[in-house]
């Protein structure tokens, strides 16, 4: 026997042991339950429907401040994703933090894409309806500027938008973990090569782009990462806070829709293959889509250990954009948690919140 297991005092292995033992119980216990529960669905802040069209719908949060800055806020979600990941719970709200921060906050749900919705383009998105709401947003608030923070391909679509609408309004973009440059996505374009991987034969016999495709995508860009999470989860399952933070975000990232078909499409060739949004040289409704057209306040936020947008894929866009004030913000953490959940309250929100507040007056 060790001289360090000699030294172990009967009274605290016997308290080591019980408290390993209720531990097992308890974690036997809540695993049922788990397995056993649904998660009800998440409520969010109080909000109104201020404008709809198709599954669009653009949303007014109430204010929780008496004083609230003059620049109105607008977020813009991915289109595979449900934009809940901005208000998934009380304290684990962006949306929330920003209330109560003292912004007016507006959010474009983009919805499921119906069967007829596959025709949608990049430039439906970005050159029609993100202008659309930007003005609504404007007249609702009773200002003629905003800001609009995107996220993921909301950014690109963001991104395009503030490039073709230079002198529209918008005052601040902000961008969260936005891979414009194709070429960066290395492990993406792997499953997705051109010699193996037939959008058009895909997009021309579904229309919309399934979600498990996508979900099996992403999966594969981090194949031991779900195995890990769910052997995190059973070692935590006595920890009832753990367990909740968990089932909050893994019901949001298996939560996907489908991605419209000739978007889709649009997507793989011009930004994935020929890298056309990075070289200059990609064309929507005629026109010429030149990052450096960008003036309003810039900020990209991008994390360290981003999978899913990588940053040999984010890191380019800063350069590209022509505003003279503009940074980028690179942040500890993953796609998801540099937005939601603890890391997010302790990083991001307060320097989203600093940065804003100084041009949002």
């Amino acid at each position: 026997m060790s001289a360090a297991a000699q030294q172990v005092k009967p009274a605290d292995l016997a308290a080591t042991v019980r408290a390993e033992v209720e531990r097992t119980i308890r974690r036997g216990i809540k695993g049922v339950e788990y397995l056993s529960s649904s998660l009800p669905p998440p409520e969010g802040m109080p909000r109104e429907v201020l404008f709809q069209r198709g599954t669009l719908k653009l949303y007014r949060y109430r204010p929780l401040t008496d004083e609230v800055y003059r620049v109105p806020l607008l977020l813009v979600m991915s289109l595979i994703n449900k934009p809940y990941i901005f208000d998934l719970a009380p304290g684990m709200s962006l949306i929330e933090h920003l209330l109560k921060s003292g912004y007016e906050v507006y959010l474009i749900d983009w919805g499921v894409p119906r069967r007829e919705d596959k025709r949608l383009r990049i430039d439906d998105y970005a050159l029609d309806m993100i202008p659309d709401c930007a003005r609504r947003v404007m007249d609702d608030a009773g200002e003629d500027e905003l800001t609009i923070v995107g996220y993921c391909m909301g950014g690109i679509l963001s991104s395009i938008y503030a490039a073709t609408h230079p002198n529209d309004g918008l005052k601040n973009l902000v961008c969260f973990t936005t891979p414009v440059n194709g070429e960066g996505m290395e492990m993406f374009r792997k499953w997705a090569d051109p010699r193996h991987f037939d959008v058009d034969r895909l997009v021309d016999t579904l229309g919309n782009v399934p979600p498990d495709a996508m979900f099996r995508a992403m999966d594969m860009l981090r194949p031991t990462s779900r195995v890990f999470a769910q052997i995190q989860l059973w070692d935590n399952m006595w920890n009832d806070q753990y367990v909740q933070s968990y089932r909050i975000f893994d019901r949001w990232a298996t939560d996907q829709i489908p991605f419209p078909g000739e978007t889709f499409r649009q997507f793989m060739r011009d930004i994935m293959w020929k890298n056309s949004l990075v070289k200059g040289e990609m064309v929507l409704s005629g026109r010429k889509i030149d990052l450096s057209n960008i003036k309003a306040s810039f900020m990209h936020v991008v994390a360290e250990h981003d999978h899913i947008a990588p940053y040999e894929a984010t890191r380019v866009l800063v350069p590209l954009v022509g505003s003279v004030d503009k940074e980028e913000v690179v942040l500890k953490g993953g796609h998801v948690s540099v937005v939601a959940g603890p890391n997010a309250v302790r990083r991001l929100w307060p320097k989203l919140d600093a940065w804003l507040g100084e041009r949002s007056v």
